[in-house]
């Protein structure tokens, strides 16, 4: 990925974090914050990146499925093939939150797409503009690559998540379930057990 830095103004609210309120009550960006910035994570950041998807796993309530090492982010992030790419958010010279993403294929569209993986921000930091930048890059490295669309998943449960991608514009697929196999399972169906 090209080197690059995205500034977007966020939202400063004083309000308790992750209320109900402010999030109903705080639009996606405002002209009245502090500049996040976001810039490509490199190898360096690794201890990072993976101090970011524990937290993640923590707020998920997924923390005993989280298995990911610093060396397995650093062979799959930034080894001989690279298999997503990851964006951290900073408020002044503080990593606030990241975003990771990797490319998909549409082929109603014929395009490529962009999936994100991952996208957190440090509890402390929500409110202040850091995911609406995280987001706003993206969908800037998503048109710059000519990719048909942008998707992600989001807990059913996270309705401050939920609210705040229908204030971007984001449409639920309802008509769609998303479907897994790992373990044993993804292991016997190809003929591994």
């Amino acid at each position: 990925m090209a080197s690059c830095l995205f500034v977007i103004s966020g939202v400063r609210n004083k309000d308790v974090i992750d209320t109900v309120l402010r999030q109903i009550d705080t639009p996606a960006v405002n002209e009245a914050s502090a500049a996040i910035r976001v810039l490509p994570a490199t190898e360096k950041d690794t201890p990072l990146i993976l101090s970011f998807i524990k937290s993640l796993a923590e707020y998920e309530r997924l923390a005993d499925a989280c298995v990911a090492t610093e060396e397995a982010i650093r062979r799959t992030l930034f080894g001989e093939k690279p298999v997503a790419e990851v964006l951290l958010a900073y408020s002044g010279d503080k990593a606030v939150g990241f975003a990771l993403f990797f490319h998909n294929y549409s082929t109603f569209l014929a395009a490529s797409g962009l999936y994100l993986e991952d996208l957190f921000v440090i509890p402390e930091a929500r409110g202040e503009g850091a995911g609406y930048a995280l987001l706003s890059a993206l969908a800037e490295i998503a048109l710059s690559r000519d990719c048909g669309r942008m998707e992600w998943s989001v807990l059913a449960w996270n309705q401050l998540a939920i609210d705040f991608y229908l204030r971007i514009g984001a449409v639920p697929l309802d008509e769609w379930r998303t479907y897994r196999l790992m373990g044993e399972p993804l292991r016997r169906l190809a003929g591994r057990v």
